[in-house]
């Protein structure tokens, strides 16, 4: 069970009747309890993941911290504490997306306090996150057509090896069929589906399993990267997973799977690692990542004529509206309506 002080309070907005002179003593014994058997039982049906699990503990302790540094028992707590504690995190500069995540996660926190009957009301309840007011399509970073095409031929120009075959394969499935970093962080080989349609991977999101459908040239690239694996002396059995670290050799693979599975964050050193290689990682108005790639797939499919309902699926979208954001990347300044009224400014 995590405990409070593995972080440190950060600054705060106090409520204004604290006795700060007044010794205190945080007690959420229970609540913790309940939690942790919330995110166990409950959460994704009792098949969260370790990294959704994680998020929710990391946000769960600050706001513990945060009470426990203005003196509130959470058992205790009101909602206009709770707003707050939003007050609180909009000072601290926090955008409303992330905002939202922490109250979320509070909110759930609660939920399981009711549940276990030490509550009788959620706090949290009618508490919203600040509205998000910037443009969604300001959000989408993507590469151009031809800055794709720079980027998965960028391992070609060193030396033929697993390596470079692991990266040039990774950048390929991320370019051009848009999965997660975390889809393809999960991935192992027997999540490679071959098939009379074709060939594809698998992958695992929080509320969904799809297949990723793979073009012929990354099937064959694939295939390379495999037999280039098992050439070097590493497992290609069906519980390894498809990306792995090659700076490490497990003894046994089950008991260090975690070790020799590429990290995400090995996944977005890697990306930008080519990034920076080929200049594009930062520009004007813009910052590349791994994510970027996810962003590429969808927006370079939609400029192609592929339908929503095309992109939708491929992503994994289950919200239309959520792909309908990439049609504004680029339309709006190449289908201007106001291009079409043929009138002048300066008539000449």
């Amino acid at each position: 069970m995590p405990t409070l002080d593995e972080l440190n309070p950060t600054a705060t907005t106090s409520p204004s009747n604290i006795d700060q002179s007044t010794p205190f003593t945080l007690n959420a014994d229970e609540l913790i309890a309940a939690f942790t058997n919330f995110l166990t039982f409950d959460v994704g049906s009792g098949g969260a993941s370790a990294e959704t699990i994680r998020t929710y503990w990391c946000e769960v302790r600050y706001y513990l911290l945060w009470c426990e540094t203005n003196q509130l028992q959470p058992l205790t707590v009101t909602r206009d504490q709770i707003k707050i504690y939003r007050h609180h995190l909009v000072a601290q500069k926090y955008k409303p997306t992330t905002i939202s995540l922490k109250l979320v996660a509070v909110s759930r926190m609660y939920d399981a306090a009711m549940e276990y009957r030490l509550l009788t009301i959620n706090p949290v309840w009618g508490v919203k996150p600040p509205k998000q007011r910037s443009d969604p399509a300001e959000r989408i970073t993507h590469l151009t057509a031809d800055e794709a095409q720079a980027l998965l031929q960028a391992p070609l120009s060193k030396p033929v090896s697993l390596k470079t075959l692991r990266d040039q394969l990774l950048l390929g499935i991320m370019t051009l069929e848009g999965p997660r970093t975390m889809e393809v962080h999960r991935a192992d080989i027997k999540d490679i589906v071959r098939g009379a349609m074709g060939v594809g991977i698998t992958v695992i999101s929080k509320r969904q399993q799809r297949i990723v459908p793979l073009t012929p040239d990354l099937v064959e690239l694939l295939d390379r990267y495999l037999l280039a694996r098992r050439k070097a002396g590493y497992s290609i059995a069906a519980i390894t997973p498809l990306f792995i670290n090659l700076y490490y050799r497990p003894k046994n693979l089950q008991e260090s799977e975690q070790d020799y599975r590429l990290s995400r964050r090995g996944m977005r050193k890697i990306v930008d690692g080519y990034l920076k290689d080929l200049n594009i990682k930062h520009g004007e108005g813009r910052t590349l990542s791994a994510h970027s790639l996810r962003h590429t797939a969808a927006t370079l499919a939609i400029q192609s004529g592929a339908s929503l309902r095309q992109v939708q699926d491929l992503l994994g979208h289950a919200d239309p509206r959520t792909t309908a954001i990439y049609t504004h990347v680029g339309d709006r300044w190449l289908n201007n309506p106001a291009l079409n009224l043929g009138i002048k400014l300066n008539p000449e």
